[in-house]
């Protein structure tokens, strides 16, 4: 199923509609300098590689400092090697610059201890306001990007990336790292890179699936709540080599040997496979608790009552029809499973993975483990933040137009309108709010 031939999503429309594809504004790196600072005498410059190439193809930007990209840093910049990759972190205000110089370093909390990082890793304010003072530098120095970790929210992921495409190249690698799906999954991702990049020269792009749990204590400060994995691999790749390996191998090892992230590279069809799991799995803890303001665990026994249990198993029910409509589609999952699709008994191994009873126990089993959390949509909705409401049940709601326009999600959709709307309710009240669509 091409994009072309059937409804595209908001986002991809709004790209292909602009004319202006080639020419983007050209962005500012402030740093303590242009803010009236006076800049760190550490450069963070790594040394120069064996093979006498560039050293800056090896530092990993790092585009948004909340919890994840906290995590990411602070796990990045203690790889156990000689020579660990340079860091870049990239905050969005400039006041964050500024608290940054005053009182450098990540710190995370973790079984009870604080471990500080990243005291020498070089901030970034990224923004089309010109410098009037200091120093006038534009991501990457003039060397480009070549590996970003886009570690904002997924509403913002793509929006962020697309405004940096002047310094992604075909040598570039983009990680994502949001919960929800990646969106240059097929069938969008291959019309939005060919639109943007017309000469096939775009970059990279890869994507990390986190289940680790953790939540904000400050500016720059973070407690890992709850130790788990994570799993990359690539999402989109361009085909070029250098030196018979991938742009993209380096961030992904980086990736997989961080300490603390438990990390793990899998193959493209295995990572599509596991980020739909992890979907479901944010598309009914995240927005009941949400709701309901409670921690995940409020979600299941003993706990739960019976209607509330009936309302988590209409919202997997949904949600597998989705799945084993979009797995059994080959136009899209030929392209991302490739031979596997011809091998019956795994195909009937994963339509079986995607039942609701397949479903249902990975999301009471995951439950369980993450029952004393508090999901990222309840802290956003405590933190009056915008929710990603949209890019988990939302993205099912979507996939399933495009799919099928007869496949309907009346539970997620009148769960999208009462997060959105802002409603909080008791336990009872919302099994009754949404009984009438179970």
């Amino acid at each position: 199923m091409s994009s072309r031939d059937a409804q595209q999503a908001d986002w991809l429309r709004s790209v292909l509609e602009d004319k202006n594809a080639e020419k983007p504004a050209p962005i500012y790196a402030w740093n303590a300098a242009n803010i009236g600072l006076k800049a760190s005498t550490t450069d963070n410059a790594p040394a120069r590689l064996p093979d006498g190439s560039d050293p800056e193809r090896r530092r990993i930007f790092i585009l948004g400092v909340g919890n994840l990209g906290r995590l990411f840093a602070s796990s990045l910049a203690k790889l156990h090697n000689p020579n660990p990759p340079p860091i870049t972190l990239v905050v969005h205000r400039r006041e964050l610059l500024e608290r940054w110089h005053a009182n450098p370093g990540i710190e995370i909390t973790r079984d009870g201890r604080v471990e500080r990082s990243c005291v020498d890793a070089n901030v970034e304010w990224w923004t089309e306001e010109k410098p009037v003072s200091g120093p006038l530098c534009e991501p990457g120095a003039g060397h480009g990007i070549s590996n970003l970790i886009v570690a904002t929210k997924a509403e913002d992921a793509l929006p962020q990336a697309d405004r940096l495409r002047g310094y992604l190249t075909s040598k570039s690698t983009v990680a994502f790292t949001q919960n929800g799906m990646c969106p240059m999954w097929p069938p969008q991702g291959a019309d939005y890179s060919a639109h943007r990049w017309p000469r096939g020269d775009g970059p990279n792009w890869i994507a990390c699936i986190t289940t680790h749990g953790v939540t904000s204590s400050g500016p720059f400060q973070s407690v890992h709540a709850s130790q788990a994995w994570c799993s990359v691999g690539p999402v989109l790749l361009n085909g070029q080599q250098s030196g018979g390996e991938f742009p993209a191998a380096y961030l992904i090892n980086q990736l997989a040997l961080a300490p603390h992230l438990d990390g793990k590279a899998v193959s493209r069809g295995d990572l599509w496979i596991l980020q739909l799991e992890k979907l479901i799995i944010n598309c009914v803890i995240n927005p009941l608790t949400a709701t309901l303001g409670c921690k995940n665990g409020g979600l299941f026994p003993p706990h739960a009552d019976e209607t509330l249990s009936r309302v988590i198993d209409s919202l997997i029910r949904e949600a597998s029809s989705v799945l084993q409509a979009l797995v059994s589609d080959e136009r899209i999952s030929s392209e991302i499973l490739e031979g596997r699709i011809m091998d019956q008994e795994y195909m009937k191994r994963l339509l079986e993975r995607f039942s609701f009873g397949g479903l249902r126990a990975m999301v009471l089993d995951v439950g369980v483990k993450v029952r004393d959390n508090t999901s990222s949509m309840l802290q956003d909705v405590r933190a009056g933040k915008t929710t990603e409401i949209r890019a988990f049940n939302g993205w099912l709601v979507e996939t399933a137009a495009l799919l099928d326009p007869n496949l309907r999600l009346p539970t997620h959709e009148r769960l999208i309108s009462m997060v959105e709307a802002g409603i909080t309710l008791k336990h009872d009240e919302i099994g009754c709010l949404l009984a009438s669509t179970t």
